[in-house]
Parts: C-alpha cells; structure tokens; sequence
C-alpha cells in the first residue's frame, strides 16, 4: 500500500508585495464540517489585491488567499449531510463526493489565513454553511458560480444589520409593479394595502456587492410587508441600464457634482424618504449627505428619521476612513459577518444555502455582473489582482482553474 501524500497546485503569498508563486502544497483531509471542493473557477476581489501587496489579515506566511471559488465536491468530513435522508441535514442542504457543484466563500479570515482555506489553488477546504449546491435544474457556469459567494453575502449582511428581511420571490409577487416604481405620482405606493414610502439607495451599484444590493433591494421593495417603495443607485453613466436592468428605478451618476441634491430632490418629486442606504463602493461622506437631508423630514409620508426616534443607517463594504465625519441621526456599519463561529456559519447557512440557492432555482436573482475571463491557470492570477487593483466596474474578474 502505498503511503505517498496527496499533492496539488497552488499560488501561494510567500512574501509581502511580491507575486503569488506556484508551489505543490499538501492536499488537506476535511476536517469535520468541512468539503474538499476541486477548484474549477475563482472570481478576484479588491481585498486579494491588498492581501497579496500589503499583507492584510495575513498573521503569518506562506499562505494562500482568495475568497469566491466554485468547484466540484471531492471529499467531506464528518458531520457533513449527504443526502435528503441523512438524519444530520436538518437544512435540505446535501453534498455528495463526486457529484455536487458548489458556490463557495473561503474561511480563511476565520482561520487566521491558514493555507488549507485559501481558494488559489487547486483544492481547498469550505464549512459545508459556506457553500451553496448548484442545482442541476439551472444552466449556472463555473465563472457565473464563482462571482456570486462574496456579492451575495455582503448584500445581505448590508440589509440584515439594516433590519431588512431580504425575501425570495417565493415569498413577494413574482411580477414587479410598475406601480412600485419611481413615478409614483402621489408620492406613496400602495401594495397589500401597506403604505411604502422609502426609498432604498445603493451607491456603487455598478460593482459585484453593489449589483447584488440592487437585486436584494428589488425583492425587498416587491415585499407587500416592508415599507421600501423604490430601489434608488449610483453607477457611472455607461453603466446605468444595466443597473436598472436589476431593479434599480432610478439611478443617478455619482460623478455628477451635483449627484446629492439630485437624489434629495427625486425622492421628494416621488413623495419618499431615504432612511437606509448601501455603500458598496465610493464617498461615505456623500451618503451621510443624503441621508442627513431626511432627518426630521415630515413632508413625504407623515413623519421623518427625528419624530420617530429612529437614526437613518449606511451600511458600508468598504472600511471607514479615518478622517470620517460623525453625523448626528445616521449610523454607520462597517459590514461583516459575526466573529463568533456558530452564529456566522448559521449566517452563511441562511444567505447562501437557503436564500441564494432558492432564488437561483425561482429566477429571482441571476450572477451579476458578467464574469471577465482574464485567464487559464493559477498563474493568471497575478494579473487578475493587478487588474482589481486599477479598478473595474460592472465586471467580476474570473480565472478558470480547472476544466
């Protein structure tokens, strides 16, 4: 018998702004709870660029990074339900050696950046609550799969620390209502006979969180239960139908000068307030302007932020700067998942196992934005990360690592 270790390809981080390497690392063992997954697709993220160059949440190298992965299923550990009728899968989740396709998003910020958990390579470990079984029934690439795990995630961390409960079209009217829609006219919109009278602003919408907040944002405003009338973004100009395309019902160009009092005055011709909005990407001081001109407002819709005794809220992906103002009545959140370990896994159960994988199969959210093969191999990585690094919109990077 033989007793030669597994092996497989990865790009490693073995120094500090210094390009990822190519090295034969030891395949892992799935520890319980855990997949092996065989990387067919990795989507590139801003944060793998800052990782590799300035070595951020990296305690110790060597190592490897990356987040948004899709890939076969080779091996699972213990406590990993297999099957529909496994007495441990309380959650309808399953995933089968050999045969199920997963979206997946790397724990290895949890992991203190341990290599095992990195996705640039060529097999890696995933929580089996980090990874959402691709259904048969749906014609879902490896490159559309792998855009999806962080986008998904960030956008529904973003509307959940807002207090939005972000539904599958299972749950809201599977047309959207032109009546919902920005012309409202009287400046309320009416459905289920609730009155909604917010508007939802997404600024950055153009980018893979921001794109995925703009079709959360649309299930919500399709709620008959939730107060959300309209689905408001930003995005450069070329851009902008796209973003509609999702479900945005207005969107404004946030390299307008003007782009603030713009917002302000379409939601008081539409008779809306905007009490929360998502910063995918861009200016936090341009939201808290926004949000700042609802405070008190008791025009549109009865009673403003201040009457109710409630703080208008931005929800941020990128980190604050340290110069940010503090302005009173707007909270902002620095958006991340829970630190402590059973109350993310069950967050990253609920957003992609239940909701992303429900949505998925009812057509009520698709990948976006389009995946951008910029290579084959582990060794397109490096130019994927200095292409993040230079900026992109209404792209998601992709290298295609398996067949």
């Amino acid at each position: 018998m033989s007793s030669e270790i597994p092996t497989h390809m990865a790009a490693a981080v073995l120094a500090k702004g210094q390009p990822l390497e190519l090295q034969i690392r030891p395949t892992p063992k799935p520890g319980p709870g855990e997949l092996l997954v065989l990387v067919k697709s990795v989507a590139i993220n801003p944060a793998d660029g800052l990782m590799r160059d300035h070595g951020l949440f990296m305690p110790k190298l060597p190592t490897v990074i990356g987040f948004d992965v899709a890939g076969l299923v080779l091996e699972v550990g213990d406590g990993v339900p297999t099957g529909p009728a496994d007495d441990r899968n309380t959650s309808g989740l399953f995933f089968k050696p050999g045969v199920t396709r997963v979206a997946a998003y790397s724990a290895g910020f949890w992991h203190s950046c341990a290599p095992d958990y990195g996705v640039f390579q060529e097999r890696c470990l995933i929580p089996w609550q980090h990874a959402v079984p691709i259904p048969d029934s749906i014609d879902v690439s490896w490159n559309h799969a792998a855009t999806l795990p962080v986008a998904v995630v960030v956008a529904l961390n973003a509307w959940s620390a807002m207090g939005f409960q972000v539904p599958s079209s299972s749950s809201v009217s599977a047309t959207s209502s032109s009546t919902n829609r920005a012309a409202l006219g009287e400046g309320e919109a009416q459905k289920g006979g609730k009155t909604k009278r917010e508007a939802l602003l997404i600024w950055g919408a153009s980018s893979s969180v921001g794109t995925m907040g703009v079709q959360a944002a649309r299930l919500i405003r399709e709620d008959q239960d939730s107060p959300i009338a309209a689905v408001y973004a930003t995005s450069g100009p070329a851009n902008q139908a796209y973003v509609s395309s999702l479900g945005a019902d207005r969107v404004f160009d946030y390299k307008d000068p003007g782009v603030v009092d713009a917002i302000v005055s379409a939601a008081r011709e539409d008779g809306l307030v905007i009490r929360h909005c998502f910063l995918a990407m861009g200016q936090l001081a341009l939201c808290q302007r926004v949000l700042k001109a609802f405070l008190g407002d008791n025009k549109n819709g009865g009673e403003g932020i201040a009457e109710k005794g409630k703080k208008a809220m931005i929800g941020s992906a990128p980190p604050f700067p340290p110069d940010a103002e503090i302005v009173e009545g707007v909270e902002a959140i620095f958006l991340q998942p829970s630190t402590e370990e059973g109350e993310r896994l069950e967050q990253f159960r609920c957003w992609m196992g239940t909701w992303l994988r429900e949505c998925l199969v009812e057509g009520s959210v698709r990948p976006s934005p389009e995946p951008r093969v910029v290579g084959k191999g582990l060794g397109a990585i490096n130019a994927g990360l200095d292409m993040v690094l230079q900026g992109v919109s209404c792209a998601k990077l992709v290298v295609e690592i398996g067949e």
